[in-house]
């Protein structure tokens, strides 16, 4: 009997083993862009609401130009950067338009551009180790305040999955750095030679690449284990610098993607078209907020705001924007001239939080109608994500400003809290810690 006990409990042993060694990224990690779900919320964080030097666990010195937001499995920190002398560090707003004269007459990279992936301890910052994916010429420019390696990785906690859209390349890498894999899937021109920014999304062993550009625009579902196409469709439309989201609703999963003047959703896993959108006009910046009633969405221009939307979940077929909501199921609501800029917006507790050059509009996430409007202090541009939790929302303004405004009803500025850098990288929330990544450092920042 002790024997066959004995060969029990080592056959449990083997079992719980072997299922560990096959797990999947935990609920609490922070695997792709905007967080598990896509949407920039974590509800159960508990991150600091004030912060100073104190507060600041470490940093960490990144080379090279990257926009890309940091990612995170388990104690491991994923990042990607471009390495080049010759192209230097990206530019903010301001020293970017100032540019456009020569970027006009600037030409792509004349010597190899080192393309990296880099893996950091979430305890104190350290290299843990780094892979050049790549070391090739880009075939196109990039305006001065764009990288070459703004497209964020994703993680399953088992692999690490990196895109680099200037060269059009794909690959998966193990946690301990090997790669697994590596394809090409074409480099193309994008609008106004603005360079590229459409991250991955990663889902039940799928990646899901979005390639709007001036040339050839696709959407890809790939194989997570191999990189082979599971399906492909050719998307119409031009340059959007959107990330797929996947949405998972109370009624189905969808693949929503934002397009150059459409939103379309697909069935992640056939490629079917569930509904599509029109009406919108131009490209989209940011990507969409979810929750399991709506998807919301909008875009805006130099000069010029868009529309906010609201789709309902299990709507279908065409939807027209131009139609108007009453006379169409699957159009919760829409409000003209209140689209986000290039930050995308955050719902938390039936409130949608959207920023447009410095102004942040809160609305009922039910019904559309504007809660307020409030100008933010001394942040005149946003290039961040917002992130929402379930007490406050966190939005970083360019010059390493966060301003965090309590959710509600009421405007409630609770903390501005200062970094020294320039941010247009999406923070990422990894427990109760908060993570900024500027143009040259990692910040990790909480208890």
């Amino acid at each position: 009997m002790k024997n066959l006990a004995h060969l029990a409990s080592l056959a449990t042993a083997i079992v719980i083993t072997l299922c560990s060694s096959f797990s999947t990224a935990s609920a609490s990690d922070w695997g792709q862009f905007r967080g598990p779900e896509g949407n920039g919320v974590n509800t159960k964080a508990k991150l600091p609401v004030t912060w100073g030097e104190a507060d600041i666990r470490w940093t960490a010195d990144i080379p090279g130009g990257g926009w890309s937001a940091p990612i995170q499995a388990g104690n491991k920190i994923f990042l990607t950067t471009a390495v080049s002398e010759e192209v230097g560090r990206p530019k903010g707003f301001g020293r970017g338009v100032a540019s456009m004269g020569s970027f006009s007459r600037a030409k792509p990279p004349s010597e190899a551009v080192a393309f990296e992936i880099h893996c950091l301890n979430l305890e104190d910052g350290a290299l843990l180790w780094k892979q050049v994916v790549e070391s090739r010429k880009p075939k196109h420019k990039i305006h001065p305040s764009n990288t070459y390696a703004t497209e964020t990785p994703a993680t399953d906690g088992q692999h690490v999955y990196v895109y680099f859209a200037s060269i059009g390349v794909v690959a998966c890498f193990d946690l301990g750095g090997k790669e697994v894999w590596k394809r090409e899937i074409g480099s193309f021109p994008s609008g106004n030679g603005f360079g590229t920014g459409s991250s991955l999304a990663l889902a039940d062993g799928m990646v899901y690449i979005q390639c709007d550009n001036d040339e050839s625009s696709f959407l890809v579902a790939m194989d997570a284990k191999t990189g082979n196409d599971a399906w492909r469709v050719e998307r119409e439309g031009r340059t959007s610098w959107s990330t797929p989201v996947l949405w998972s609703n109370k009624t189905r999963k969808e693949l929503v993607v934002c397009g150059s003047g459409f939103v379309t959703s697909y069935e992640p896993k056939s490629g079917e078209v569930l509904w599509n959108l029109t009406g919108m006009g131009g490209s989209f910046t940011s990507s969409p907020a979810t929750d399991a009633n709506r998807i919301y969405f909008g875009n805006s221009g130099p000069g010029s705001r868009g529309p906010l939307v609201a789709v309902n979940a299990g709507a279908s077929g065409d939807i027209d924007l131009r139609a108007g909501d009453a006379e169409q199921d699957g159009l919760a609501w829409s409000v003209r001239s209140a689209g986000p800029g290039m930050a995308s917006p955050v719902v938390v507790n039936g409130y949608l939080y959207v920023v447009s050059s410095g102004i942040l509009g809160c609305y009922d996430a039910e019904t559309g109608d504007r809660v307020y409007r409030e100008r933010l202090p001394e942040m005149s541009s946003a290039a961040s994500s917002l992130i929402g939790t379930g007490d406050h929302v966190y939005i970083l303004g360019e010059q390493g400003k966060t301003a965090v405004v309590k959710v509600g009803q009421d405007y409630e500025l609770v903390a501005e809290n200062l970094v020294e850098g320039l941010f247009w990288s999406t923070p990422a929330v990894v427990e109760n810690q908060l993570l900024l990544r500027s143009a040259t450092q990692l910040y990790c920042i909480g208890q």
